[in-house]
């Protein structure tokens, strides 16, 4: 395992979006032996997880808005970064409703375990984002709907 890499960058904003990452500016491959690492990102005391892309010829790590705003960096600044390989099982807590409206399918729960963590927390997410309980409802349907065996469009499954 690589010990703790830090390093100062600049934070940049995305240029279309209400987005910003975060450049490496080391080989992350030579680094971690890998191109897509899962890290952890320390930045003014505040630690996130995440993991490194590589896009463009360059690795980077998104810092989403939330963190942002606990760490009180905006883009634009220079900051300090402390990361290291994140090797913790990476698990997102299943809302009650949603387990439940999984085991009305056959096999729901062990296809949910196969969805990808970044999968399982955005679906997780757009669930507990719902600010009307038919909205909630809605969506848990939906993921229900996109879960069930011998669907005809399987690659609609990892869309929420």
């Amino acid at each position: 395992m690589a010990d703790k890499q830090t390093f100062e960058a600049v934070l940049e904003k995305h240029p279309k979006m209400d987005a910003a990452g975060i450049t490496i500016p080391f080989d992350v491959e030579k680094v971690f032996g890998k191109r897509r690492v899962p890290v952890v990102i320390e930045i003014n005391g505040e630690q996130y997880r995440t993991t490194i892309a590589h896009m463009g010829g360059k690795y980077s790590v998104h810092t989403p808005k939330e963190y942002r705003t606990r760490a009180g960096i905006a883009p634009g600044e220079r900051i300090v970064i402390t990361l290291w390989q994140d090797l913790e099982k990476r698990s997102v807590k299943l809302p009650k409703d949603l387990a439940k409206a999984l085991k009305t399918i056959p096999e729901g729960l062990k296809t949910w375990e196969k969805l990808s963590y970044t999968t399982q927390k955005e679906r997780v997410r757009s669930v507990e984002s719902a600010k009307q309980p038919e909205t909630r409802i809605r969506r848990i349907q939906k993921i229900v709907d996109s879960m069930r065996p011998n669907r005809a469009n399987r690659d609609d499954r990892h869309s929420p």
